[in-house]
């Protein structure tokens, strides 16, 4: 089995190399996925909604259940993940069968891109032909997340979560790939601009015939550290109109905490943390949710 190649690798491959390569990826892509009982996707559309901090604290909360689980991040360009789930500057390794992941305090495997950059603050550049560089990239950074998926050796788990970049046809690229996906969380916020976006991810997971879809719901009003008191931190309530327009069903609902920001920047998600405050038991309760539509 092949490593994960670098980028400068990938980039100067042949087409017909690359078309070899890509039908190979995907014969050890649908193995591997023989010994994940579910892949969720944590989606949006829309960024700045909250995404990676709910996917890593989802990730620690299942795995705190006991679940065996892995995530991957799927943003190349912008990864944060590793760095949520306190993986940073950890060392991948090659094993017979495959890259092992980096392990969290948390007890999550995690696959991202800033595992494989030498430096942490350094951008990720593509190269590139003279034209057709947009296809291009499309095509490289497709072949990427099929070797995250497949080409690391996650063993047997029962939840593979997949953090999804901002953009539907980021969606696109991913049930490609998994074409069976098992549940996909939508997570969007009050607001109009991300119910509008959102409710065009809510169609293209519809059109795929995603098996589980649900909504997420966070910045969900503000709490008051200092008495509890939940309040709006939107004027509007296009996540109450997501929900009404598509018939999807709410999951949770996440106040807006400051200290889910911190912990995470910390490393460590805060529903290890402090798994008592508000959003770390509305994330919890989506814990169970998930587990109960593990097919």
């Amino acid at each position: 089995m092949r490593n994960i190649r670098t980028y400068q690798e990938v980039t100067h491959d042949t087409g017909s190399e690359l078309l070899e390569q890509v039908v190979d990826q995907q014969h050890r892509l649908a193995e591997r996925l023989t010994q994940v009982r579910s892949v969720v996707a944590v989606a949006s559309g829309k960024g700045g909604v909250g995404k990676s901090a709910v996917t890593a604290n989802l990730a620690a909360a299942l795995a705190a259940k006991g679940l065996s689980v892995g995530a991957v991040d799927a943003d190349l360009n912008g990864p944060s993940l590793g760095r949520m789930l306190g993986v940073s500057g950890a060392q991948l390794s090659d094993r017979p069968s495959g890259v092992a992941p980096a392990k969290s305090p948390s007890g999550v495997l995690v696959m991202s891109m800033e595992l494989l950059q030498q430096e942490a603050d350094a951008p990720l550049r593509w190269r590139e032909p003279a034209m057709g560089g947009f296809i291009w990239q499309s095509t490289v950074e497709t072949g990427v997340l099929r070797e995250f998926l497949g080409d690391v050796e996650w063993g047997t788990l029962d939840v593979l979560l997949v953090d999804v970049p901002p953009g539907t046809d980021k969606i696109g690229r991913l049930l490609e790939l998994v074409p069976d996906l098992d549940q996909m969380l939508l997570v969007t916020t009050p607001s109009e601009t991300a119910r509008f976006v959102v409710s065009k991810s809510v169609r293209m997971a519809r059109e795929a015939e995603v098996g589980t879809l649900a909504l997420v719901s966070n910045m969900a009003g503000h709490t008051c550290t200092e008495c509890g008191h939940v309040s709006d931190l939107f004027t509007g309530d296009g996540d109450k109109r997501l929900e009404q327009e598509t018939g999807l069903p709410v999951w949770a609902e996440i106040p807006f905490d400051p200290r889910l920001g911190t912990a995470t920047d910390s490393g460590t998600p805060l529903v290890i943390t402090d798994p008592e405050a508000r959003s770390s038991q509305a994330i919890l309760a989506l814990a169970e949710r998930v587990v109960e539509h593990i097919s």
